[in-house]
């Protein structure tokens, strides 16, 4: 996405007049000043913990987000096929007995397994079309043969 460079991104949380944003919390998704940013990030708070990143009016995820869970996705769970974040994968698969057996592995490894063989696959199909074509020209033929 394109903005205007001149325009300034103001602080959304300061009290007219405004001043100009030169924090962004990608977790509060808002642009601060200075002040503003330590005012609603206290120390000792959990708040304190949120990153600062550049002032901006389109705040993303650093990753693919859980929406369950708010947490950034870090492992696949190869048993049921499911993305999750520490809390899903991590935690309930390890801690309770039932799940001590399911394969867990970072999304990253999982995303180029899949992704090699998605690959494989579609490089079969694409070497397969001409032989199903020529397949499908003969049985149109015999379907137009038959007929008469």
């Amino acid at each position: 996405q394109t903005i205007n460079i001149s325009a300034a991104i103001m602080c959304q949380f300061c009290k007219p007049p405004q001043l100009e944003a030169t924090k962004g919390c990608t977790e509060c998704k808002s642009s601060f000043c200075n002040e503003c940013f330590k005012l609603y990030h206290p120390w000792g708070t959990q708040k304190a913990q949120h990153e600062p990143t550049p002032p901006t009016l389109t705040f993303r995820p650093k990753g693919l987000m859980c929406p369950e869970h708010k947490e950034e996705v870090t492992h696949y769970c190869k048993t049921c096929q499911r993305l999750g974040g520490q809390r899903r994968t991590v935690r309930p698969f390890f801690v309770r007995r039932t799940h001590t057996s399911h394969k867990i592995t970072p999304v990253l490894s999982a995303y180029q397994a899949l992704r090699e063989k998605l690959t494989k696959s579609l490089a079969y199909i694409l070497s397969s079309q001409d032989t199903v074509q020529t397949q499908i020209a003969e049985l149109e033929e015999t379907v137009k043969h038959t007929e008469v």
